[in-house]
């Protein structure tokens, strides 16, 4: 996606092309929610090295992507000490805690666990309404 865009590939300041989300303000992470949005791909400005090929209104996310943002965005906001966080842990014992921590699945586990009336069980009514 990067590479139609004409952006930097690799580790850089500002890594998400549909907003300005600056990867290196560790501090604003979990602060900062609404990073403004990319209004043009200037070659030169934001990581933006080439001259996009494609335009950015004509780029759509596939439901895999929203749906592993979601996954992510749902495990970070679980209460860590709760019994449905344990579960999952101890669901998936291969994937390093951290990964777990930081909501980081794939799709064929992020189906496993939809499908699991234990996880449903496990959960507090707040993460079950979620």
């Amino acid at each position: 996606m990067t590479l139609l865009l004409g952006m930097q590939l690799g580790y850089t300041k500002y890594c998400c092309f549909l907003c300005k989300w600056d990867s290196r303000d560790k501090k604003n992470h979990y602060v900062n929610k609404l990073w403004p949005k990319r209004t043009s791909l200037m070659p030169g400005e934001k990581n933006v090295v080439n001259t996009p090929l494609v335009l950015l209104e004509k780029i759509y996310l596939s439901s895999l992507h929203i749906k592993l943002g979601l996954m992510k965005n749902y495990v970070r906001g679980m209460d860590k000490t709760g019994c449905g966080f344990e579960y999952v842990r101890s669901k998936f014992p291969n994937v390093s805690d951290t990964k777990i921590k930081e909501g980081i699945f794939i799709g064929p586990q992020i189906r496993e666990l939809i499908q699991d009336k234990q996880f449903d069980e496990d959960l507090h009514e707040t993460e079950r309404n979620a």
